[in-house]
């Protein structure tokens, strides 16, 4: 078996109509085996960069069926370890249970995995809960776990081995952590070729991507939040649906129980943009005094969670569990009994809700009168200038920097009226994020802008 056939395989062969003009005939189906030999070809070592380059534009402009996405996602899910909640690496007592974990495509203020995990957990969901850190103008939930201090100048801990992973999930749950290098390192490695060939807008490599580590982290059912706007990943609902489908669908072939839901990202969710700024964010969603945006989307993915567990039959009934744990205050607690598990001091957390922000400050006022939209990939842009989010993988985020938002889309403001707080990593990056903001994140109109649902389509 040669990488070069199978990549002129996929990327099909150049023939001349009767006038001589070239056109490019369609690719071949890939085999499970041919696609296998490339991964482990590649994560060995022994296919170059430069080959695989070329597969990944072949993939990028000629596509994958449901099947060879399957095959894909499989070998690259197989590149490395693969954590089995069931059978031999069954967790005490929790053998029977249908492990349930949600991916967001990605946002600006999308806190939602963090006061998501422990409603769940509190309605009696198993969450094996694998996140990303921010890059670019989206967040990162390992980023915002870690900005919750510990004791003795520690943090939240999101580097778990396998054997924290589950103790973590016996106790309280759910457990938070991140990918570690023997997690599907072909996907590391293929990512970042993506990221430098104009490769990441593919279908099917997003799903494999997003899969392979999902599956990895050992859940039964998945629940897909594809968002669409401005802010997001896809631009248009129908990118977002054609993703949306190929994730449930590619996720049932592999055996697993899957919805998605595809929701709106054309401004940012809730009040909060930052780390430490979300964390405070889901204290007040755990309190049961969370923004309108953010408490609806948490319960909508929550309920499919819960039904996909087999904790409730109707979405109703779900949804009003989901609300008693947050109103018992048991919510809050779970989350609460995950940050000392997960070496956070709960009490310090606590105690610097509202009083915590980085000492460099600006403001963002009306400069008319009119009603206010705001953009969520400009307001994430932003971000990154004062230190929210990353350029690169490298850059480091300031844990205290972020954006209040006093006013949202559709909200009538006068001239003068504070719409921002904007806190930075230091005093120089303050004047570029509020230019930003104030010149390309913030428009006003006379009429209220028309807005999208939070929820377009649910996708089962």
């Amino acid at each position: 078996m040669r990488a070069i056939d199978i990549i002129m395989k996929k990327r099909g062969t150049t023939i001349r109509d009767k006038n001589g003009e070239k056109t490019l005939a369609g690719s071949t189906k890939l085999t499970g085996e041919e696609i296998r030999f490339l991964i482990d070809s590649y994560v060995s070592g022994a296919l170059p960069d430069y080959q695989m380059s070329a597969f990944l534009m072949a993939v990028y402009f000629n596509g994958m069926d449901f099947e060879e996405t399957g095959a894909l996602t499989d070998a690259m899910l197989h590149s490395g370890d693969v954590i089995n909640l069931h059978g031999d690496g069954a967790i005490e007592g929790l053998d029977g249970e249908v492990f349930v974990d949600k991916h967001s495509t990605g946002g600006v203020g999308d806190k939602i995995s963090l006061p998501l995990a422990p409603i769940v957990a509190s309605c009696g969901v198993k969450d094996p809960m694998m996140s990303g850190r921010a890059l670019g103008h989206t967040g990162g939930t390992l980023d915002k776990l870690e900005s919750i201090e510990g004791k003795d100048g520690g943090r939240f801990n999101v580097f778990l081995s396998e054997e924290e992973f589950k103790a973590g999930i016996r106790k309280d749950g759910f457990a938070m952590m991140g990918q570690t290098p023997k997690i599907v390192p072909a996907d590391k490695k293929m990512y970042a070729l993506r990221d430098v060939t104009a490769t990441v807008e593919s279908v099917p490599l997003i799903t494999a991507s997003i899969l392979s580590k999902k599956v990895a982290e050992g859940a039964d059912a998945l629940v897909f939040d594809v968002k669409y706007g401005t802010g997001a990943f896809m631009k248009t609902k129908k990118d977002a649906e054609e993703l949306a489908v190929s994730l449930v669908n590619t996720a049932k072939a592999m055996g697993k129980k899957a919805s998605a839901l595809i929701t709106n990202m054309n401004t940012p969710l809730g009040r909060t943009v930052g780390n430490f700024l979300e964390i405070e964010e889901t204290v007040e969603c755990l309190r049961g005094n969370g923004p309108a945006d953010v408490m609806e989307l948490t319960y909508q993915l929550g309920a499919e969670m819960i039904l996909l567990a087999g904790k409730a039959k109707t979405r109703d009934e779900a949804i009003e569990m989901e609300k008693n744990a947050v109103s018992s205050g048991r919510a809050l607690e779970r989350f609460l009994a995950n940050v000392r598990t997960q070496g956070g001091d709960a009490d310090k957390l606590m105690a610097q809700i509202g009083t915590r922000r980085s000492p460099f400050r600006a403001e963002v006022r009306a400069k008319e009168d009119g009603f206010l939209s705001l953009d969520a990939f400009k307001t994430g842009l932003a971000g990154v200038y004062l230190g929210v989010g990353r350029n690169k993988a490298t850059d480091d985020v300031c844990f205290d920097a972020g954006i209040v938002m006093h006013k949202k889309t559709g909200a009538e403001v006068r001239k003068g009226e504070l719409i921002l707080e904007v806190y930075g990593k230091d005093a120089e990056c303050l004047a570029p994020a509020v230019a930003l903001l104030e010149s390309e994140a913030i428009s006003y109109s006379p009429e209220k802008p028309e807005e999208d649902e939070l929820v377009f389509k649910i996708i089962q």
